[in-house]
């Protein structure tokens, strides 16, 4: 896959917009229930995804080995965005596989998302200005202000989740959303 994509964001916000939630499976010891009572909404994943200021991704080297580091991002219309450099060991990573995790640093309210991740080069305006915007309200403590033009010429991820796992109480609640993607 290419290293940067114009993204469709409608197209990208309806993929998001219906995970299936189920039980993830695991082996029968860990004692995750088999009914669905007690299941976490996906509005806690959205909330605790607009709510964190920093996000650890892991992605992986083109020979194999891992790669952690925590980015700054914003979580918009069901799709987290971050940004950096693409000469960046991140960046460079995601250029030959896409497939990355995202996990915020609680281990206590837990998020996990799996999916891939895809530069963004020239994003639209209206899209661009709500990131810097909501970039500048969550980083103004540090004096971090994005104009939206600072991703013209990349720069700008968006991760596209496959996957979600959550939970507040593990194993009680633990929860998993698998999403359609095309």
């Amino acid at each position: 896959m290419p290293a940067s994509k114009k993204s469709s964001d409608k197209k990208h916000a309806a993929e998001v917009a219906k995970p299936r939630r189920s039980r993830p499976k695991m082996p029968k010891g860990y004692g995750i229930p088999t009914s669905e009572r007690g299941m976490l909404p996906w509005r806690f994943v959205e909330e605790q995804m607009s709510n964190a200021r920093n996000y650890w991704i892991g992605t992986t080297r083109p020979d194999g080995r891992p790669h952690a580091t925590p980015v700054w991002g914003a979580w918009l219309d069901g799709a987290l965005y971050f940004e950096g450099s693409p000469q960046t060991r991140r960046g460079r990573n995601l250029a030959a596989n896409p497939a990355l995790v995202v996990h915020l640093e609680s281990a206590d309210q837990v998020v996990i998302l799996e999916g891939e991740a895809f530069e963004i080069r020239q994003p639209d305006r209206s899209l661009a200005a709500r990131l810097a915007e909501a970039m500048s309200a969550k980083y103004k403590a540090v004096g971090y202000r994005p104009s939206p033009e600072q991703w013209d010429n990349g720069g700008l991820y968006v991760v596209r989740p496959r996957a979600a796992f959550a939970w507040t109480q593990f194993p009680k609640d633990t929860t998993r959303w698998l999403f359609s993607v095309d």
